[in-house]
């Protein structure tokens, strides 16, 4: 499968990025040497190779849950730097 200058101009203009004809070029021949190195993996004989579900061991995600001490909200509330009565203050983060 090859991608073409034209299909690169037409994802970029569904991303909203503006690319210039050089841009598409190098964009497209970029494009087709990912699809070129996959088709050269899908050759690859993977039958004698046993299925993973994950790469490196689950290692911690398999730990005993075991509850630890917790602070009651006073306490808690001491650690907050800022306030207002019984809640925390957080910075604003929503534009109006």
């Amino acid at each position: 499968m090859r991608v073409a200058r034209e299909q690169v101009g037409r994802i970029a203009e569904l991303a909203c990025l503006a690319l210039d004809e050089t841009e598409r070029e190098t964009m497209a021949c970029t494009l087709n040497a990912i699809l070129d190195y996959v088709e050269l993996l899908e050759r690859v004989d993977t039958s004698d190779v046993p299925a993973m579900a994950h790469v490196l061991p689950p290692w911690d995600a398999m730990r005993e849950d075991e509850p630890g001490p917790t602070l009651s909200p006073e306490e808690w509330l001491d650690h907050v730097p800022s306030r207002t009565g019984p809640f925390p203050m957080v910075p604003r983060f929503v534009e109006e």
